[in-house]
């Protein structure tokens, strides 16, 4: 999967750094122009400038733009902040090899595969997994790791803003700040406030807050408490909202006849299910009866 890419988070994060948006532009190599429009969510950066942005603002790759489950091998050409054409010029050849194995079209040849583990700085069996991953195939064990529900207010709130909106626009920094005041009835948080949450700056979050990013995301309060106190139902909520996100991929089809690995419940299951058959019909490239 891509990282996530947020240009709130990234302006709240160069302002807390007191870059101006000139200054982090001529860091990454772009204009000003586009930086702003990056922030605004007019458009965003291609995926091996996303190495850059978080050396600029000294982040964390994973913390400043995070991601879900092991990679593949689109993100290991843009961590290594290689574009297509730049992978391509390091094993000879178009970019078709390249393109073609990061879509799961025709994996690369066995030529080409150490000088780009060379070039991504990772083992050839780590190469391999992403190839893998690219095709669809997951790496044994990393089902339970996906599984872990987040931990921290920050984590659960990315979370639910990636996986929580199927068809829908999630709401933004400041649309949650706004929401989260209406509930309390006082300005408790800034728009800044919800984007140092989910960039990890502070993982500091009173009752007042989760009670109100809890009616801000239409979730249950239960959520939004400490790991070790969300019940098993939160859990459960987590799961079905990891598996509609999957189902909007394009990923999960006809669940019930691959069978029950996940450990959901026979209820959880049979909703999914159902909801399965009723999109099944509206993802790309799904033909009728298949």
């Amino acid at each position: 999967m891509p990282r996530q890419f947020d240009g709130s988070r990234v302006r709240a994060v160069r302002r807390g750094k007191d870059l101006l948006q000139q200054e982090l532009a001529e860091m990454v190599g772009v204009s000003a122009p586009t930086v702003a429009r990056w922030e605004s969510g007019q458009d965003f950066p291609k995926g091996e400038k996303l190495p850059l942005i978080a050396a600029a603002l000294g982040e964390s790759l994973d913390v400043l733009f995070p991601h879900d489950g092991p990679p593949d091998l689109q993100l290991l050409r843009c961590d290594a902040g290689l574009s297509v054409a730049q992978a391509a010029a390091i094993i000879g050849a178009s970019r078709v090899p390249v393109n073609n194995a990061e879509s799961g079209r025709r994996r690369l040849s066995d030529a080409y595969v150490l000088p780009l583990a060379q070039a991504y700085k990772v083992s050839k069996e780590e190469l391999l997994a992403a190839q893998d991953c690219s095709f669809g195939l997951r790496p044994e064990g990393s089902r339970d790791k996906q599984a872990s529900a987040p931990r921290t207010v920050g984590e659960k709130i990315n979370y639910l803003l990636q996986h929580g909106y199927v068809g829908q626009e999630a709401p933004s920094d400041e649309e949650i700040a706004r929401l989260v005041n209406e509930h309390a009835g006082v300005a408790a948080v800034t728009a800044d406030d919800i984007a140092a949450l989910r960039t990890g700056a502070t993982t500091e979050a009173s009752d007042v807050l989760r009670a109100g990013l809890a009616q801000a995301l239409q979730v249950d309060a239960a959520l939004f408490q400490d790991d070790a106190e969300v019940n098993p139902a939160a859990r459960e909520f987590l799961e079905a909202l990891r598996f509609l996100g999957s189902i909007h991929r394009g990923q999960i089809l006809g669940l019930a006849a691959r069978g029950n690995s996940a450990g959901l419940s026979a209820e959880m299951m049979a909703h999914i299910n159902e909801l399965v058959g009723e999109l099944k019909h509206k993802l790309p490239g799904v033909q009728d009866g298949e």
